[in-house]
């Protein structure tokens, strides 16, 4: 059984995510559906944690889409430590959206079974066809910078060098309104 995202463990004393082995990164992965959300969530998480054990989980929220008219999300964010390089670490996130039913090369702006972004990798600062780190949506995306500074306060946006729980203080949260949900566990 797997540690619930309904319940954030952000405790300074949860050492999990800080204490980073040799060689490993802090990232941190923003997860969302608005396609039978709390099914794939659960098992999103699930797959994520049996491939990097000290997952931990920011609270759940639901939320309306953005972009496009559709069914509400629901939106965490997960934290782990990798000693795989990116590359396969996205990879492996993409195995996962694939198994929860999206098919990959869904439109951008559509309802998802599921949907896997890399916030931070470590602080790595890098922009490629692929992929722009850190996710620049992370500074705009209440439902992504909100849950974040849940699980991971301390940490320096690479970019803007201030602290995660910082950026969220200062962040207008009027125009975004995110309702906490309990996931299922599996």
């Amino acid at each position: 059984m797997w540690p619930c995202c309904a319940h954030a463990r952000t405790s300074r004393s949860d050492r999990a995510v800080t204490l980073l082995k040799p060689a490993h990164v802090r990232v941190f992965v923003a997860a969302g559906s608005n396609l039978e959300p709390e099914k794939n969530l659960a098992r999103a998480c699930a797959e994520i944690h049996d491939t990097w054990p000290d997952t931990v989980y920011s609270r759940a929220y639901r939320n309306v889409a953005v972009g496009f008219d559709g069914p509400d999300f629901i939106n965490l964010v997960v934290g782990f430590s990798a000693a795989q390089p990116l590359d396969s670490v996205i990879a492996r996130l993409r195995a996962i959206e694939t198994q929860c039913g999206r098919p990959r090369y869904a439109p951008k702006w559509a309802s998802r079974t599921m949907d896997l972004d890399v916030l931070l990798f470590g602080d790595r600062v890098e922009k490629t066809a692929d992929y722009t780190l850190p996710r620049p949506d992370l500074l705009k995306r209440p439902y992504m910078l909100g849950p974040l500074a849940e699980i991971a306060p301390e940490v320096i946006h690479p970019v803007a060098q201030q602290s995660i729980a910082q950026l969220w203080a200062a962040f207008d949260r009027d125009g975004h309104e995110m309702s906490p949900v309990e996931l299922p566990k599996v």
